[in-house]
């Protein structure tokens, strides 16, 4: 079970219980951002040598377009988009439901020692 409540971005959030890697119940605060990484690093990448209003404004539209729970959410990497003061009676039900929740691994020939 996952609560996301402000930044996810990139690999860190890959590895945190996404649904990416196999997460049951994510849900996301609607203050979260959630994309491959921060819209200031990703436009001046994109729009390398801009001008500094042009970079404030397609920062603006990175943030509004990409960085959204609500996209995530449409785009089913988020199962709800939760207010703050709910979120102790979600995680509670999420918990609830997985109770008996009986995962089987595949058998594996080789593990991951001696990490």
């Amino acid at each position: 079970v996952t609560v996301i409540t402000r930044k996810a971005f990139g690999g860190a959030y890959d590895v945190m219980a996404s649904k990416h890697i196999g997460a049951d119940v994510n849900y996301a605060w609607p203050s979260a951002q959630i994309a491959v990484m921060g819209a200031k690093g990703a436009v001046e990448i994109i729009f390398r040598g801009g001008e500094p209003e042009t970079i404030a404004r397609q920062t603006k539209e990175y943030e509004d377009r990409f960085m959204s729970p609500f996209v995530a959410a449409e785009r089913g990497y988020i199962d709800e988009v939760i207010m703050p003061h709910s979120t102790r009676r979600r995680i509670a039900r999420a918990l609830a439901m997985l109770r008996t929740k009986s995962l089987e691994r595949p058998w594996r020939k080789h593990d991951n020692i001696p990490l």
